[in-house]
């Protein structure tokens, strides 16, 4: 203790306690590699405090927006197994591999994307290329919409799985509108101007590239 001068096995009965200061909690590899206009929310809390998460959009993610690659471990078994996610494999040298993902710091925000259990919730597909696994939006997904995702056709038959066909636009009959909560503009980070899609706000930002 500073204050009586005397090195003491536990507290000082006189002065008490030393005040605690905590280090501040570093989030994982995977929240931290997670996309401004992407969220994790918590939508179930097991035994053990384990929390089951979903990836959700915050603003609108246009069609044929690609994501990835998948980041995780190259391994001949799974090493952690959930049921929510899909399992998923590449080809390397010849061999088949899964993409292991043990814990938070060995992946990237992909490994929180739960499967789509039919084709009417699916938004994203899961496809191999050069060897690397990525995920590319099947339709406009729309704010406060979860990511789900389900293999391609081809991969399917690689990883061994039936195939969830999503159907074209011109099959889908069309629902009543629906009231739709107000969407957060996309700003320039240049200029300040505002954009109602992301595709939008891309194709501008080429402007202050072209100029520079």
């Amino acid at each position: 203790c500073e204050d009586c001068g005397k090195s003491l096995v536990g507290e000082c009965k006189l002065h008490g306690p030393l005040i605690r200061a905590k280090d501040r909690v570093i989030p994982s590899r995977a929240r931290l590699t997670l996309p401004h206009y992407l969220t994790l929310r918590v939508l179930e809390l097991r035994a053990g405090n384990q929390q089951i998460l979903g990836v959700f959009a915050k603003k609108v993610i246009q069609k044929r927006t690609q994501f990835g690659p998948y980041v995780g471990q190259l391994s001949t078994k799974l090493t952690r197994y959930d049921e929510s996610r899909l399992v998923l494999q590449v080809l390397k040298d010849g061999g088949k591999y899964f993409l292991d993902t043990p814990n938070e710091d060995c992946g990237n925000w992909m490994m929180f994307v739960r499967l789509a259990r039919n084709q009417e919730e699916q938004t994203l597909v899961a496809y191999q290329h050069c060897g690397e696994v990525y995920f590319t939006t099947v339709k406009p997904i729309e704010p406060h919409t979860e990511l789900k995702v389900w293999y391609a056709a081809d991969y399917a038959k690689f990883m061994e799985a039936s195939a969830v066909f999503i159907k074209e636009e011109s099959d889908i009959c069309p629902l009543p509108p629906v009231a739709k909560e107000p969407v957060d503009p996309w700003i320039c980070s240049s200029c300040r101007s505002t954009f109602a899609t992301f595709a939008l706000l891309e194709s501008h930002q080429c402007i202050h590239k072209d100029r520079v």
